[in-house]
C-alpha cells in the first residue's frame, strides 16, 4: 500500500469543546524520511489557563450523573471504530508504525473505551446495625493532568482519559510533541459526544508540560514517559499534593531456562523484544539465556532479525518502522556502538539501515555483561544484549539488580518451575511463556524506579477516585454506629 497523498490537515487543539488554533506551530516528522509533513499548533499560557478553568466548570455537572457518563464512554467507543480509517494513517505518519498496527491501536483505544464504561465504581458498607451504617464511597478528584508519550499515543492516552471521565472527573491531555496529530484528531472528532470542557486536548513542548504539572487547578497528574521526567513531574506536583499516576521506563529481563528449545521460542522472544521497533516501555530489554543453550538462542533470533520487513508503515508487508525519534535513534546508535567499544558480537543489525528516516535494523548483540549501557540501561529501540548465565539463582539475582522494575518473563517447558521462578522477579507484571500480552482488565503498574500507580482495570480506575468514608446514624440524637 502506498502512502496517502500528502495533505496538511489544519490540525486544532480542543477546549471547552470548540477548536482552538494558534499562531505559533511547530513542525511534526515523519520518522520514515525524516522530514516534516505537518505543523501542530502550540499551546500558549493563556490557552492552558482556559483549558484548566473549562475543565474545572465541566466537572461540576459531569460527576453527577455515572448513567450519562458511562453512555458517553460507549459513544467515543463507536466514533473511534467508525473514524478508524481517518485516523490511523495519520498515527502512521507521525510514528512510524505499520499502518496495520496503528489500525489495531485505533480499535485497542475504542475497546479500552468500552471496556472502562463497564467497570463498577465500588460502595463498600463496612458496618452496619440497626442504629446507622458506615459505607466507603469513591468520589473524583476533579481536573486531571494527563501526559501521554509518542509510542503508543493514542492507546496510552485512552487508557488515561476513559477511566478518569468514567469516575466522575474532567481532564486536560497533552500528547507528545513528536506525536501530537492523532490525539489532536481525536479530540476533535469526540467534541461531538463529550459536554464541553470535559475533554481538552491542548499540545506543545516540555515547557507546555510543566506549566501543566505546576497548575494550581488539577488534583492529579497522570504521566507516561521516562523516569527522568517522572521524577521532574513528582517534584512539580509536590507543592500541591496532587495525587500521581507515573507509568515510567523498565529494563525488563526474561529468563529462559534450559529446557526450552531455541528454535521453538526464538520468534515469540524476538516479538516480545522488537515489537514497535522495541520501543515498548515493558519490552524484552535483556535476554538471559542459560550458556549451554546461548549459541544455538543467537543464532535463531539472528535469523528472526535479518528476516523481518523494516520499511514505510505505508508499505505492504513491513512488520517493523523506523524509531520514532532523532533523540532516541541516535541514543541507540550510541549504545550499540558503545557495546562494540566493550567488545560485543552483533549477531545481526548493528547499524542505521541506508536511504534516509530513522531506521535502525533489527540487532543482537553479545559478549556483554552488567556495566555496559546497553544492558544496564533501557535502550528503547530495537537492540537486544543476549546474555548467558550457569545458575538460576544467578540469573534471577541479576534480572533484579536495577533501578527498575516494570516487567520480566520466564520460559520453560515446565510452567510450574517458570511460575515459581517468575514470583521471584522484582517486577509489576511478569509474565510465563509470553511477553507483552495486554488486555484491558490487567493493572499495569512498576516496582522501583518503573511508577507510582498502576493503570488498567478496577485499579487503575480507582486510581482517578478518592475514599470518601460516609459514617450514617439511623435516627438524628441518637447512638452513632
Amino acid at each position: 500500500m502506498a502512502e496517502p497523498a500528502a495533505r496538511i490537515h489544519p490540525f486544532t487543539m480542543t477546549v471547552d469543546g470548540y477548536e482552538e488554533t494558534s499562531s505559533a506551530t511547530f513542525g511534526v516528522i515523519n520518522p520514515a524520511t525524516g522530514k516534516v509533513f505537518a505543523e501542530a499548533p502550540e499551546c500558549s499560557r493563556s490557552l492552558l489557563d482556559g483549558a484548566m478553568e473549562s475543565a474545572a466548570i465541566a466537572y461540576r455537572d459531569w460527576r453527577r450523573d455515572e448513567g450519562a457518563r458511562r453512555d458517553a464512554l460507549l459513544a467515543c467507543a463507536a466514533l473511534f471504530r467508525s473514524r478508524v480509517q481517518e485516523i490511523a494513517p495519520i498515527l502512521t505518519r507521525e510514528q512510524g508504525k505499520p499502518l496495520a498496527r496503528a489500525n489495531e491501536e485505533v480499535l485497542a483505544a475504542a475497546a479500552c473505551f468500552e471496556y472502562t464504561a463497564s467497570l463498577e465504581i465500588p460502595t463498600e458498607l463496612l458496618h452496619e446495625t440497626s442504629e446507622g451504617r458506615v459505607e466507603v464511597r469513591r468520589r473524583p478528584l476533579g481536573v486531571v493532568a494527563a501526559i501521554t508519550p509518542w509510542n503508543y499515543p493514542l492507546i496510552l492516552a485512552v487508557r488515561k482519559v476513559a477511566p478518569a471521565l468514567l469516575a466522575g472527573n474532567t481532564v486536560v491531555l497533552k500528547p507528545s510533541p513528536f506525536t501530537p496529530l492523532s490525539t489532536l484528531k481525536a479530540g476533535e472528532i469526540l467534541r461531538a459526544v463529550l459536554p464541553p470542557g470535559v475533554l481538552n486536548v491542548i499540545c506543545g513542548g516540555d515547557e507546555l508540560g510543566a506549566w501543566m504539572t505546576s497548575h494550581p487547578l488539577p488534583r492529579k497528574i497522570s504521566f507516561t514517559g521516562s523516569v527522568a521526567t517522572g521524577k521532574k513531574v513528582a517534584l512539580s506536583a509536590a507543592p500541591d499534593l496532587k495525587r500521581l499516576t507515573l507509568e515510567l521506563g523498565g529494563n525488563d529481563a526474561a529468563i529462559v531456562l534450559p529446557d526450552l528449545d531455541p528454535d521453538r521460542v526464538a520468534r515469540d522472544l524476538f516479538w516480545g523484544a522488537f515489537a514497535n521497533s522495541g520501543q515498548t516501555c515493558s519490552a524484552i530489554k535483556r535476554l538471559y539465556v542459560h550458556e549451554d543453550q546461548a549459541p544455538a538462542m543467537l543464532e535463531a533470533l539472528a535469523r528472526q532479525a535479518r528476516a523481518v520487513k523494516m520499511g514505510d508503515g505505508f508499505e505492504d508487508g513491513v512488520e517493523l518502522g523506523p524509531v520514532n525519534n532523532r533523540p532516541q535513534f541516535e541514543r541507540v546508535i550510541e549504545l550499540v556502538e558503545d557495546a562494540r567499544d566493550a567488545g560485543a558480537t552483533v549477531h545481526a543489525g548493528g547499524f542505521p539501515r541506508d536511504g534516509g528516516g530513522y531506521f535502525f535494523s533489527p540487532t543482537i548483540v553479545s559478549g556483554v555483561q552488567e556495566g555496559v549501557r546497553l544492558v544496564d540501561e533501557e535502550q528503547f529501540g530495537p537492540a537486544l544484549p543476549v546474555i548467558p548465565y550457569a545458575e538460576l539463582d544467578d540469573a534471577i539475582e541479576r534480572a533484579n539488580a536495577t533501578k527498575y522494575g516494570l516487567s520480566g518473563s520466564v520460559w520453560s517447558s515446565d510452567t510450574a518451575l517458570a511460575a515459581a521462578v517468575a514470583s521471584r522477579l522484582e517486577c509489576g507484571t511478569v509474565w510465563v511463556n509470553q511477553h507483552l500480552t495486554d488486555l484491558p482488565s490487567t493493572p499495569f503498574g512498576g516496582a522501583k524506579w518503573s511508577g507510582i500507580g498502576a493503570a488498567n482495570g478496577s485499579g487503575g480506575l480507582l486510581g482517578y477516585t478518592q475514599i470518601q468514608t460516609v459514617n450514617i446514624r439511623g435516627v438524628a440524637g441518637g447512638s452513632p454506629a
